[in-house]
């Protein structure tokens, strides 16, 4: 079966991995030039397997009002006379509900051990490298009222299986002596040894590159106009590419992997899918001192920012924007960023080289991304990861080639039936 992947970010990617070790023959579809150019270009780095609990929890809607109004909030809400908008917003507070909050955790730990799994077998499998490191992650603390909470997730953590450790503010410096200068400033941490990090917009370019070389093809440069329907099955992608020349592209089946112009493309269906664009800012920054830049990485619990060393450069993300499709990179917004820098690994960093960026991330309400069957019978969906993208990539994928050959997937996830 001839199965068409539509979108070349490092859920596309991955998906035609895995769809191709199952035996399929696969196609790839992208507007950009190449492969990892839009969400998956410079994201937080981190596979962060112990982060399963997502934004939508019971403490998410006291912590947004105590933000708003703010341009440095790590949440943002810039409210729009648009439908969608708002109906995401009220999604996102009910699933703020203790229950679904617990529910939604344990899904996303089921499918982020998998993934992380997945991901180590692909590389031992390739060989590719993409300036990854297995030394963790470090969650910070730096109120004693927050670090209080921690024997507490840890535990959750543990119960979910995943490898989780409360260290004192000594033992965090034990663990990455970049950290020492912080001094009394420090509450505590949580340290997950499991976890990882790297560029994902390096990996998806060096899995997409193997693709190519096993015979997969990609479409770059071409602009999905519509999704041809001819009664219950797709029939055909029309596309344009970027000479504006126009055509039709076939296949037996497709794979929605557009993140968050997923809903735009099933509307015509008459689907409705709960994806809203989260915007998030990262900058990247040459190292100036290797001794003062950290190999761990970082997750500042009090900011919601996090740090990945790759290679000689220092990658620091956060924040989320409810800001619609607007693609505008505000400076205050990556200033707020490099004060965390200076402030909690001052000298690591060349600030006047720093590049800063935005990225609209797909996410659903829950943070539960819709993977399995979609609309009519040959659309699947593989979408909707929001800040887990790159955490959830190997995983998501090797679930839907299985869903597509009519298996069920190991993951205790709320998998979208097959046909």
């Amino acid at each position: 079966m001839h199965v068409m992947v539509l979108g070349a970010g490092v859920t596309g990617v991955t998906s035609a991995w895995f769809l191709h070790k199952a035996g399929f023959e696969v196609s790839v579809i992208d507007r950009q030039p190449e492969a990892g150019l839009e969400t998956s270009f410079a994201n937080g780095g981190q596979i962060s397997v112990s982060h399963p609990e997502p934004w939508a929890n019971p403490s998410a809607p006291l912590l947004a009002l105590r933000w708003l109004g703010r341009d440095d909030a790590p949440l943002l809400f810039r409210p729009r006379a648009r439908a969608a908008q708002w109906r995401w917003a009220l999604s996102f507070l009910h699933e703020c509900l203790p229950w679904r909050s617990r529910r939604n955790t344990r899904a996303i730990a089921s499918l982020a051990i998998s993934s992380a799994n997945h991901l180590r077998a692909l590389r031992a499998e390739t060989g590719i490298t993409y300036d990854q490191l297995q030394r963790g992650i470090l969650h910070l603390f730096f109120s004693t009222a927050e670090f209080r909470q921690a024997p507490g997730r840890a535990a959750e953590l543990n119960h979910l299986g995943i490898a989780a450790k409360v260290c004192r503010a000594e033992e965090c410096f034990a663990i990455e002596p970049a950290l020492q200068r912080l001094g009394n400033r420090l509450a505590g941490g949580i340290y997950a040894p499991d976890d990882e990090s790297g560029d994902a917009f390096r990996f998806t370019q060096a899995l997409a590159a193997q693709l190519r070389s096993k015979g997969v093809r990609f479409h770059y440069g071409t602009t999905i106009e519509r999704l041809d329907r001819a009664g219950e099955r797709i029939s055909g992608i029309e596309v344009r590419d970027s000479a504006g020349r126009t055509g039709t592209l076939s296949a037996q089946a497709y794979v929605l992997c557009l993140g968050s112009f997923s809903p735009a493309a099933v509307a015509p269906l008459g689907q409705r899918l709960p994806i809203y664009p989260i915007k998030g800012y990262s900058v990247t920054a040459p190292i100036i001192d290797a001794d003062l830049a950290p190999e761990v990485s970082l997750t500042d619990e009090s900011r919601r920012i996090v740090c990945s060393r790759l290679g000689d450069r220092l990658r620091i993300a956060g924040t989320a924007e409810l800001n619609g499709f607007d693609p505008t990179v505000r400076p205050e917004r990556g200033r707020a960023i490099l004060d965390w820098v200076n402030d909690r690994l001052p000298g690591a960093i060349d600030p006047r080289q720093a590049q800063l960026w935005a990225g609209l991330r797909p996410a659903t309400p829950g943070n539960i991304p819709l993977i399995g069957k979609g609309w009519g019978k040959n659309l699947w969906y593989n979408t909707g990861h929001g800040t887990l993208g790159w955490t959830l990539s190997c995983g998501s994928a090797a679930a839907l080639a299985e869903l597509m050959q009519g298996k069920r997937p190991a993951p205790e996830f709320p998998f979208r039936p097959g046909a």
